[in-house]
């Protein structure tokens, strides 16, 4: 707990900075993406706070150092507070290696910042899980633009002294009369539009939704009036750990999206009421963060080694076990400190992860394999999402 409170005091003091992407470019990139910089002894790292801790948070908490003796890398890190933050700091071409989300990762591959992986240079490809590798979020036309690092789940999270009946579908936050209005929370981001179009494709089927990251005119007007009729019961948007877990456990939420590692710092607070947080009957977005290189890397022979290093084993169980997520690494479950971890983040578990919708950033081609429609892209749902918050 001690590691997740430090986690958390670093995201609460980030600011959020929402950048809209305007491009609405398909996922094909602008070019081949391949990187030339052989390796200067240095790199620059670009990552989710928790990703690359270097003891400047705790000087318990450290991988970045072993990894610099170990490698002869002079490293630097800069920490993000959301993926809009991440693209537009990764398109500068200052940083050699970046901690994509699927939210992401599509647009910095589409813009031409993202090199194609050399598989064959990360020694621990082979052992990362196959459910994660060379899928829509981290790869285009057969080339692998992302090497997996690390996933989770979007839960539903609930009160349970609060809300009763206990919930079984994503219905109850998106419940016109709400009884729990204003004390229901959403997460505070574009792809969030991507969780209402997951129920939608479950409860209207005559909308004919098969991937809540490619939605048609008719598809995305839909799950935007959803998200409308849910704002006047919304209580608190969240994008970081403090807010969400401080409002469950004072009581004034009661119910919404949430992460494995927050329902667990909720439980683990003595002050807290009693909560649960499931997969509901119609399924669950997802997270899963993948390292890319920089086509503008210099630096790429210390970019392998950090990718390699990263992913190994002892160090996915350490920044899994800091973090709050399943490792890709799933030789990681045996070197955990918690030897219960893996089961809890359900990292072995198919029968979890098929329920599972994973951030996929949206793109005007459509990513179900519908070629006669255009879909909306990142940009439509980022001006979307500004409408829903000040409908």
């Amino acid at each position: 707990m001690k590691r997740i409170v430090k986690l958390i005091a670093v995201f609460a003091t980030l600011v959020v900075v929402l950048i809209a992407c305007g491009s609405s470019s398909s996922s094909s990139p602008k070019s081949s993406g391949t990187s030339s910089g052989s390796g200067s002894g240095k790199l620059s790292i670009l990552a989710w706070p928790g990703y690359a801790e270097n003891g400047s948070t705790s000087k318990d908490t450290d991988w970045v150092t072993p990894f610099e003796k170990q490698s002869g890398c002079n490293t630097t890190v800069k920490t993000f507070g959301t993926s809009d933050e991440a693209f537009q700091l990764f398109n500068t071409g200052q940083y050699d290696v970046v901690s994509a989300s699927g939210d992401s990762s599509l647009r910095s591959v589409a813009n031409g910042d993202a090199a194609v992986i050399d598989t064959a240079k990360v020694t621990t490809y082979a052992d990362l899980a196959d459910f994660l590798k060379a899928k829509a979020w981290n790869s285009v036309d057969g080339k692998i633009y992302g090497v997996p690092h690390g996933w989770g789940a979007n839960l539903l999270m609930y009160n349970e002294t609060a809300v009763t009946p206990a919930p079984t579908s994503w219905g109850a936050v998106f419940e016109a009369n709400s009884p729990y209005k204003g004390k229901v929370t959403a997460y505070d981001s574009p792809i969030y539009i991507a969780d209402a179009a997951l129920y939608l494709s479950k409860t209207k089927a005559d909308l004919g939704i098969t991937n809540p990251y490619s939605l048609d005119e008719e598809q995305f007007s839909a799950a935007v009036e959803l998200l409308k009729q849910q704002k006047p019961n919304i209580g608190e948007y969240w994008s970081d750990y403090l807010k969400e877990q401080e409002g469950f456990t004072k009581g004034s939420l009661v119910l919404g999206t949430t992460w494995q590692v927050i329902t667990n710092g909720v439980k683990a607070d003595t002050a807290s009421p009693p909560v649960n947080a499931i997969i509901p009957s119609e399924g669950s977005t997802a997270w899963s963060d993948s390292w890319m290189v920089s086509t503008k890397s210099k630096n790429v022979d210390c970019a392998y080694k950090w990718i390699n290093w990263i992913t190994s084993p002892s160090v996915q169980a350490q920044v899994a076990e800091y973090f709050g997520e399943a490792p890709a690494n799933l030789k990681a479950c045996t070197e955990t400190s918690d030897k219960d971890f893996c089961t809890t983040y359900h990292a072995e578990d198919k029968a979890f992860y098929d329920q599972l919708a994973f951030w996929t950033t949206p793109t005007a081609k459509c990513l179900d394999g519908r070629s006669d429609v255009t879909c909306k892209a990142y940009k439509d749902w980022t001006a979307a999402w500004d409408e829903i918050k000040g409908s």
